[in-house]
């Protein structure tokens, strides 16, 4: 019962994970090859992969800002017909006592199409740092977002591992069952048997308490199977490969060699390649950025470059005097050289608030990382030890324990033990070797865990 549910442990998280398409349909799957099509088909990847993209578009954004900027406005609409000049009854010129025209909204001339069209050309020529800042900005956010995608490889080649390793365990977990059935059926017919003869070297309290042996190991082996199947599906769901048949590799599950690097080693390590430091040193540099250009924009922007004007209205008659401008019949064409500032008395001094805070937030995540880092390392280092020695213990425990079962059972079969003696023994037996395969499934995850906190699994 132990054993099973140390199994259920061990495989259950795997119909939680997912991947994509396989590459390998007919040959064993070995454990770099389940790596390899999980990192080559998994979406979760993929999503990491486009937020790469968007970062690299909000660099193409900032770099643009400072090219040419265009800008065109045009309609069509209608406007009063004018027949004649400024004055009064549409007179050119005036003597004496001038009166102009006041028709301005008659319809007598009728209706004119009155088209129009503005634009300028501009192209900024200081930004006093925005523009540079943001810049600098986005290219360190596509390197954050670059080291997002490692880390997302990497977890999920972690998942690859603890699916794979977590099958190998499902299945010697059923081996054991179904060898432990087998002896335990093998001592019931010598029961059966010897009742038969009446030979009185076994009772039926020996029967009966073979036969609740065989139910329970009935019932731990429908489970186990269950669980084995469910650990399969784990894996075809995570190679992609959900119509194929799997066939590993590894005839059973055996323990990785112990990695021989020290802890220091492995702490120097992960400070030399964990991507987090790489985010942090990039995150720094993009948040100072920020701020710098969150500060620039109380600044102005000084651009140079064209703007233009053109109006038509063909039922009108143009009204041709330098110190009147007319909207209905122009043309206006001029370089220009400006300067545009924006000043929030009351939110541009927070959002510099804001940008700073943000930064001494990432400068204390940043303190933190250096002191957590190794102490990851140092807690999976320690772990991986651990389940080593355990490995060790455990491999003796179960062989003694297998040595003591095929002695009680050939004793039983002897007529020199009784059934609760041979019971006794397998349940050893089963409890010792269970506790072998978990270790070995733990130490295994360990120390590909150990690798990844350094920098180095993949």
């Amino acid at each position: 019962m132990i054993m099973l549910k140390i199994a259920m442990k061990l495989v259950w998280p795997l119909v939680l994970l997912g991947a994509s398409s396989g590459l390998y349909a007919t040959d064993k799957l070995n454990l770099e090859q389940a790596i390899e099509l999980a990192l080559a088909n998994d979406p979760r990847i993929d999503e990491k992969q486009a937020f790469v993209r968007k970062a690299q578009g909000l660099l193409q954004e900032a770099e643009g800002s400072e090219g040419w900027r265009y800008s065109v406005d045009s309609y069509l609409a209608l406007a009063t017909g004018v027949d004649g000049g400024f004055y009064e009854d549409g007179e050119e010129s005036c003597s004496g006592a001038c009166t102009p025209r006041d028709d301005e909204y008659d319809f007598d001339d009728g209706l004119s199409i009155w088209g129009g069209l503005t634009f300028s050309i501009v192209k900024p020529l200081a930004t006093f740092g925005r523009l540079e800042n943001y810049q600098e900005a986005a290219q360190n956010n596509i390197m954050i977002k670059q080291q997002d995608v490692t880390l997302q490889r990497d977890e999920v080649a972690l998942q690859v591992v603890k699916a794979y390793f977590g099958y190998l365990t499902a299945r010697d977990s059923r081996l054991l069952l179904e060898d432990t059935r087998g002896r335990l059926d093998g001592a019931l017919e010598l029961v059966d048997g010897w009742l038969e003869e009446g030979s009185g070297e076994a009772s039926l309290s020996d029967k009966y308490a073979l036969q609740a042996g065989l139910g329970l190991i009935d019932n731990f082996l429908a489970e186990a199977n269950g669980l084995e199947q469910i650990a399969m599906a784990g894996l075809k769901l995570l190679t992609g490969r959900d119509e194929e048949l799997i066939e590993l590799a590894d005839r059973r599950l055996q323990p990785l060699p112990l990695p021989e690097q020290s802890l220091e080693e492995w702490i120097n390590l992960a400070l030399d390649n964990r991507v987090e430091f790489k985010q942090v040193e990039a995150g720094l540099t993009a948040r100072r950025a920020l701020v710098k250009a969150t500060r620039a924009d109380k600044k102005p922007i000084v651009y140079a470059g064209v703007a233009g004007s053109v109006a038509v209205s063909p039922d009108r008659d143009t009204l041709e005097n330098p110190h009147i401008y007319d909207p209905f019949n122009h043309a206006a064409l001029s370089p220009l050289l400006g300067m545009r500032w924006q000043w929030e008395q009351g939110a541009q001094p927070a959002r510099v608030v804001q940008a700073q805070a943000e930064l001494d937030a990432l400068v204390h995540r940043a303190s933190f990382a250096r002191l957590g880092i190794p102490f990851q390392v140092r807690e999976q280092y320690y772990s991986m030890q651990a389940k080593h020695k355990a490995i060790d213990s455990m491999r003796e425990s179960s062989r003694a324990a297998r040595r003591w079962m095929i002695a009680s059972y050939s004793d039983f079969e002897a007529g020199l033990e009784e059934a609760d003696d041979i019971i006794n023994a397998l349940q050893v037996y089963v409890l010792a070797y269970a506790e072998y395969l978990r270790a070995v499934n733990d130490f295994n995850n360990l120390v590909s865990k150990l690798k990844s906190v350094s920098g180095v699994f993949q």
